[in-house]
């Protein structure tokens, strides 16, 4: 049974589904696996995020110029393990997994979708490891991009106090067969949005769910219109194209996807409309 829990207490899907609050969690089942899609943040965004947008798919889409705006990130317990999709600002995650009984050295790994700052906030405080257990996985691609010597930026910082324990793996391509990173669970590339942007999919028993990281950020435009991309975006133009592809895929294959800023429960499945697609929220 799929639940969401605000502050510790249990509320129907629906009755969250537009409630602005840190700490909300949306619980969903991939056969035997668990997800747990936690909210760190939610507000306004803003459309000046937005490059070059059509003045008729805005007003169409946006009309009042500002839509809600969502961090989250994704706690997934398998048969064997407790793994962690990105760590958000690192802000409410922490009294999230405590809702759901988890503490932070149970974590047996961290997988990044990317180094942006709101994904890999949570990973350390004071140069200590957060997770003191968790290997943490990223793209070798992202690594190098980012993880400079002697830049000493907020991506570095990050990944060090987990020294050997930080692993890379080069992500495979859409739709090829590839090898799982841990049971269960495939790294596909999305590069775009960063030079090593990676997707997670997770498998059991059939079933399926696309964890898509941050392919939009703004979904009631991205959606209609899949080439709108936006200021955070590497590589735009990229970051459409990939859009575009992986958006076919899942509706083609019928694949739920999570995403780290579409809106609570921000799980949901994906089907063509038009030139663009149709989000619909699970429940």
């Amino acid at each position: 049974m799929k639940v969401s829990i605000l502050s510790g207490i249990f509320l129907s899907a629906m009755a969250v589904h537009s409630f602005a609050a840190d700490n909300a969690i949306f619980s969903y089942k991939v056969g035997r696996i668990e997800v747990h899609m936690l909210v760190e943040n939610q507000g306004p965004g803003n459309t000046s995020i937005l490059i070059n947008p059509d003045r008729a798919a805005l007003d169409r889409y946006i009309p009042g110029g500002t839509y809600t705006s969502e961090v989250n990130t994704f706690l997934v317990k398998t048969p064997d393990r407790i793994i962690l999709v990105d760590t958000g600002f690192g802000r409410a995650l922490f009294d999230s997994m405590k809702t759901l009984g988890v503490e932070p050295a149970q974590v047996d790994a961290v997988l990044l979708t990317h180094l942006h700052g709101d994904h890999i906030g949570g990973l350390e405080r004071d140069d200590k490891a957060l997770f003191p257990k968790a290997k943490v996985y990223l793209a070798q691609q992202e690594k190098d991009y980012w993880i400079k010597p002697g830049t000493g930026n907020s991506a570095a910082k990050a990944l060090a106090p987990y020294g050997s324990r930080v692993e890379t793996f080069r992500p495979g391509e859409l739709g090829a067969a590839i090898a799982d990173l841990l049971p269960g669970i495939k790294a596909i590339a999305a590069f775009g949005h960063t030079p090593g942007h990676t997707v997670f999919m997770l498998e059991s028993d059939g079933k399926r769910l696309l964890i898509w990281g941050d392919l939009m950020h703004a979904e009631l435009i991205q959606f209609p219109v899949p080439d709108q991309s936006v200021s955070y975006d590497t590589d735009p133009l990229a970051a459409a194209a990939i859009r575009r592809r992986i958006l076919a895929y899942v509706a083609q294959n019928n694949i739920p996807v999570a995403g780290m800023h579409l809106v609570y429960p921000a799980i949901g499945t994906v089907t063509a409309a038009g030139n663009g697609y149709r989000f619909t929220q699970a429940e």
